[in-house]
């Protein structure tokens, strides 16, 4: 074990115990915040029981996945029963149960605090956008710092316990398979529900975005938390450890004298740090921008991280520059990721207001823009992703064998070191929508309401720029998870005598049969998902229908006559149900089939093709997704012919194609990298046993 070990696994667990510790300050100090209007009180009761309700459903669903995933681990991994050691069997067992729990409790953690900042953010509204922002964003801050405490602590339980990085391949592959369906499921939930609340009732009856008298809007608000708060928390639970796993998996096989993963840990503890820091001095002024506050937070934190460990890296010793210089490229490339996200997705800049005023043309013009514009914007992305990886390749290359990749991953590990800081923003964005929903309902007034409008318009904006960045590290951690396939895959051709892998060559064709097949898997999965929606919201949409056309003085607004908001909750949680193991599934078995016809050179080009092609589609569609948001909240703001014009009818409608974009399809498929990832490196040892065209 090296030297300093020791050192980092006690500091890694006081770091995520101080988290811990000022998260239960932030969740009670929200908790303290005034909730008198009995209207708002009686809603958010309505979307936590809703919630509640579907997350115990969709658990229970998983649970059976995640049990015949274990007996299928404990028979196979990391190595046969009959061949391998039953010990290392019950320990992959083990982590991957302990990554899928702590998933769960991710999700979980969220949905209890948005449900209790929602209704507290709206009725804050009130008294200005300072008091409001701030219940919002520490809301936010609480998940973030507990999603990332246990992360930090789990990857070094698990680590400690057995002294085997290859074992956290199984903690990880827990994370993230429990986040894929987790993502999918409420990712189906929340956009079958907005996609029929808008087109029945901002675009067929004229009536407000959360108006009551729509059955469709609790489901909506429920949704904002089973997809945007409890998918993405265990997303970026998921993200966050899979890029300190494939960094520890790397540095273990690493030789020379330096310090490798006390280095990781370091880097992980000192990111933690960093976002509590970030998060403890995050303000807004009386009348100030949220948006400019939410980046400026940011900022903050991504200075005091690449402060803090320079000096970690000129104190320790064993601790290289290069590494450092590899992490800080990643981190630097991830703010850069954010920026570009911003200028295409923000409603101050050009590109929304050239979506908008197209809009003016019907929606077939907001269509043909914000797909035009979703394209463009996924190339800063993509370059900066190729830059900062090789950029990290070149500068640890020379350290020695092996440690090019390494630098790889640790640039995943620099641009997820703030993940408590990027987790935060965006847990804000669906808490503040839901507070904009629970103000109009509540009738808090239209200045209320403008500034609820205000703090999800930065909401919006932020989590485009947060999905940007967590798709970033997204890309640069399944680089380095390719590192850690070609690791175990080596090990197990060792064992027979077989030379090793050195990379993939395009012109073997079982490489390039692997790439084409693996470039196809993302968007198959993304068109399963999204078609989910359609069939799910076609069926919301006639019942939404029913209810106007059958309910007496429900369309007029009658006082004392209410929709039933539970037939729609039904309804969008059981097609979510219904659709979120398929697709999941297709990645996982494609690996597998993959694999077994034709080894692991195949299997190397299926991640390369997923890799690319996957990147491409989530960044388009997430970023084509926010942007047709906006446009449309920046006609609704009064321009282009502002609420009720046509441009607003089809910026509506460019808005509801953008919804399953992304909030369903694009924030899914950077879960789906890295699942396939995660599972050719479990099962790289019976690729090399047993194969077709070895």
């Amino acid at each position: 074990m090296e030297p300093q070990l020791s050192l980092f696994y006690g500091l890694s667990t006081l770091t995520a115990a101080i988290a811990f510790a000022f998260a239960v300050y932030l969740y009670m100090w929200v908790k303290r915040q005034p909730q008198e209007n009995k209207t708002i009180e009686e809603v958010a009761a309505l979307i936590r029981d809703g919630a509640n309700t579907f997350m115990t459903r969709e658990y229970k669903i998983l649970a059976v996945f995640a049990a015949a995933a274990a007996a299928l681990i404990f028979v196979f991994l990391p190595a046969p029963l009959w061949k391998g050691s039953f010990v290392s069997n019950i320990a992959m067992v083990l982590s991957y149960l302990a990554g899928a729990v702590l998933s769960a409790i991710a999700g979980k953690i969220g949905v209890l605090v948005a449900s209790l900042s929602n209704g507290r953010s709206a009725e804050a509204a009130q008294h200005g956008i300072k008091p409001a922002f701030l219940i919002g964003f520490r809301g936010g801050a609480v998940m973030g710092l507990l999603v990332v405490g246990c992360s930090l602590l789990g990857v070094a339980a698990v680590l400690m316990a057995v002294g085997d990085a290859s074992i956290l391949l199984g903690f990880s592959f827990g994370a993230s398979s429990l986040a894929l369906f987790a993502k999918a499921g409420g990712g189906i939930f929340t956009k079958t529900a907005d996609v029929s609340a808008d087109l029945t009732g901002k675009v067929e009856l004229g009536i407000p975005e959360d108006d009551p008298r729509n059955p469709a809007v609790i489901a909506d608000n429920v949704g904002d938390n089973v997809g945007d708060v409890a998918g993405m928390g265990a997303d970026l639970f998921d993200s966050n450890v899979a890029a300190m796993t494939s960094a520890l998996v790397i540095a273990q096989s690493l030789a020379g004298d330096f310090n490798n993963v006390s280095m990781v840990f370091c880097y992980a503890l000192l990111g933690l740090l960093a976002s509590i820091l970030g998060i403890a001095t995050a303000r807004i002024g009386k009348n100030g921008s949220p948006t400019k506050a939410l980046n400026s937070s940011t900022y903050v934190t991504t200075g005091i991280f690449m402060a803090l460990t320079a000096i970690a890296t000129a104190v320790f010793e064993g601790f290289s520059w290069r590494i450092w210089g590899a992490s800080t490229t990643g981190l630097l490339v991830g703010v850069i990721i954010g920026l570009t996200t911003d200028y295409f997705t923000d409603d101050t800049m050009p590109i929304v207001h050239k979506v908008a005023h197209a809009s003016k043309s019907g929606p077939a013009f907001t269509i043909l823009s914000g797909v035009s514009y979703g394209f463009i914007s996924s190339m800063p992305a993509m370059v900066g992703i190729a830059v900062s990886a090789l950029v990290a390749y070149k500068l640890c290359a020379p350290m020695g064998d092996g440690y090019a990749i390494f630098g790889i991953s640790m640039a995943a590990v620099g641009m997820l070191s703030i993940v408590g800081m990027i987790i935060s923003n965006d847990a804000y964005g669906p808490i503040v929508d839901n507070a904009r929903g629970l103000a109009e309902m509540g009738g808090l007034g239209e200045e209320t309401i403008r500034i609820a409008d205000e703090l999800d318009s930065a909401g919006n904006t932020v989590k485009a720029v947060t999905k940007g960045f967590s798709i970033g590290a997204a890309g640069l951690t399944v680089i380095s998870l390719l590192g850690a396939f070609m690791s175990e895959v080596n090990v197990a051709l060792a064992a027979k005598g077989m030379a090793p892998i050195t990379g993939f060559d395009l012109m073997d064709p079982n490489v390039f049969f692997g790439i084409m097949i693996g470039a196809s898997i993302p968007a198959v999965f993304s068109a399963m998902l999204i078609l989910g929606v359609d069939k799910n919201a076609q069926r919301m949409v006639a019942e939404i229908h029913r209810q106007f056309d059958t309910i007496v003085g429900l369309r007029e607004g009658v006082p004392g006559v209410k929709p039933e908001y539970g037939k729609c909750i039904d309804i969008a949680a059981a097609g979510a149900l219904k659709e979120l193991i398929p697709a999941g599934l297709m990645s996982i078995i494609a690996t597998v089939v993959v694999g077994f016809i034709g080894g692991p050179r195949a299997v190397g080009g299926f991640l390369l093709g997923n890799i690319v092609s996957g990147l491409l589609l989530a960044l388009f569609m997430s970023n084509a997704g926010g942007l047709w948001d906006n446009s449309k909240k920046y006609v609704e703001a009064g321009n282009e012919g502002g609420k009720g014009s046509e441009a607003h009818k089809a910026a509506v409608i460019g808005d509801t194609v953008g919804d399953p974009f992304k909030d369903t399809a694009g924030p899914s498929i950077n879960t789906q990298i890295t699942v396939v990832s995660l599972v050719a490196s479990l099962l790289s040892s019976l690729f090399v046993s047993f194969s077709l065209f070895m």
